[in-house]
């Protein structure tokens, strides 16, 4: 957020519009709110989440640091994504927003500039070392500030039928450029496979893509905004995708349909472009394949590149609203870096942890049950997991991700140009961003 923007925060602190999750009014950055009541006495904190098995979590909390503390905490069960988003928007408008709520990276820049989440800097500022330093940038959003506490993460990976591809001769791909080889190699041998598919239906699929390749999609300069979701490394992976669709060299079907759950329970998809969490899915669609499965680094965009996307995983922050921002920073900060609190949120939650230190105890010492074929599943998980590229989220990635699904769903079914559904992404996001307020420049 630009300096100006947080200097006339400073001056209009009194005045914060309302929003939708529709768009974004007049750009503000979350407030520090350094002058928070003191705590003295017991504490009473309210959470609002969507991660299974958390209020058993809170109870080691709440029995251990908490009790020690006199600070408790009391989970309230939330629906995720934007649902939520709007919730806590909705309830910040009336002054009534919990202490603390867990939070998409995505929707972090549209909740700080609707001065909804506090700058807890001064209290979490210790954590930074226990993070991967693109994880941690996500909760600073390029400031000194720090708006959340990083809790899980999606690192990007490749995984694929390591049966087939060895029944194939195909070799696990380490570049771009070899994946489209593999592809086109595994059509010649057996045309009515599939190397994988492109779909439209997880916008975070595209936006980690793109985010690998160098993407930058929201930056700001002075007091603009600057929007480059058809910048020329997103082009690069749009043209890129597109080709391979267009040629027929990969499918073109969604994912998470009864035909894609049967394409890779059959093999007729033999690999998936996906993040850590894949394991937990593959069970569910593909059960017959267990333990043929392998999973790789991402390819990468040349030999001597050494990245990988995010898609999906979320943070815990604190909101300006809350009268006890310390205590509830503590709590956010014990969460997210304590190993019994990390272990029973990968137990309880099935989250893979964003503190690095936790990515290899615990639950994390032992490969998924899908992939016991692969005992160092997450030893290679946690060094991908170190090559994470930094994000660049801005104040309507919905409506970025709204305009995808529906361009480029349309783009991948008639096997059209992916590059003109991109300048579609970019035109409908500028024009929301400046019909809420917003000072844009592309």
């Amino acid at each position: 957020m630009p300096n100006a923007k947080r200097r006339r925060l400073s001056r209009v602190t009194a005045t914060v519009v309302a929003v939708t999750l529709g768009g974004t009014a007049l750009a503000a950055c979350g407030s520090s709110d350094e002058d928070s009541e003191a705590q003295s006495g017991p504490v009473s904190l309210t959470y609002w989440t969507w991660t299974p098995g958390m209020d058993k979590v809170v109870d080691l909390w709440n029995k251990g640091p908490g009790k020690k503390d006199q600070i408790t905490v009391t989970v309230k069960k939330q629906a995720s994504g934007d649902t939520l988003v709007t919730k806590i928007l909705t309830a910040h408008k009336a002054g009534k927003a919990p202490d603390l709520v867990q939070a998409e990276y995505q929707a972090l820049p549209t909740l700080v500039s609707n001065d909804a989440l506090a700058d807890i800097a001064k209290n979490v500022g210790d954590a930074k070392s226990k993070f991967a330093d693109g994880v941690w940038q996500q909760t600073t959003l390029g400031t000194d500030a720090v708006y959340a506490v990083p809790q899980d993460i999606g690192p990007m990976m490749f995984y694929y039928r390591e049966d087939l591809f060895k029944k194939y001769g195909l070799t696990v791909p380490a570049t771009w450029e070899q994946f489209a080889q593999t592809a086109r190699a595994l059509k010649k041998k057996a045309p009515d496979l599939d190397l994988t598919t492109f779909s439209a239906n997880d916008s975070g699929l595209f936006a980690g893509l793109a985010q690998q390749a160098g993407a930058k999609w929201w930056t700001t300069s002075g007091d603009k905004w600057q929007v480059g979701i058809n910048d020329a490394a997103t082009k690069k992976v749009a043209e890129f995708w597109g080709g391979l669709v267009k040629e027929g060299a990969i499918d073109n079907q969604p994912m998470y349909t009864p035909a894609w759950n049967k394409a890779l329970n059959t093999g007729k998809q033999i690999a998936w472009v996906s993040a850590v969490w894949a394991p937990g899915t593959l069970t569910t669609a593909a059960p017959d394949t267990e333990g043929k499965w392998a999973m790789a680094p991402l390819p990468q965009w040349s030999q001597s590149d050494n990245v990988t996307g995010s898609w999906g995983g979320s943070s815990t922050a604190v909101t300006t609203d809350s009268k006890h921002k310390e205590a509830a920073a503590k709590f956010a900060a014990w969460l997210n870096t304590d190993g019994d609190a990390l272990n029973a949120l990968a137990k309880e939650g099935g989250i893979y942890p964003a503190s690095s230190s936790a990515q290899l105890s615990g639950a994390f010492t032992a490969p998924p049950a899908f992939f016991s074929n692969q005992p160092d599943f997450y030893n290679e998980a946690a060094d991908i997991a170190k090559t994470t590229a930094p994000s660049a989220w801005g104040p309507n990635v919905n409506v970025a991700y709204t305009t995808f699904k529906d361009a480029f769903g349309a783009a991948a079914k008639n096997k059209s140009d992916f590059t003109v559904a991109l300048d579609e992404m970019q035109a409908d996001t500028v024009a929301d961003m400046k019909k809420q307020g917003f000072e844009v420049s592309e």
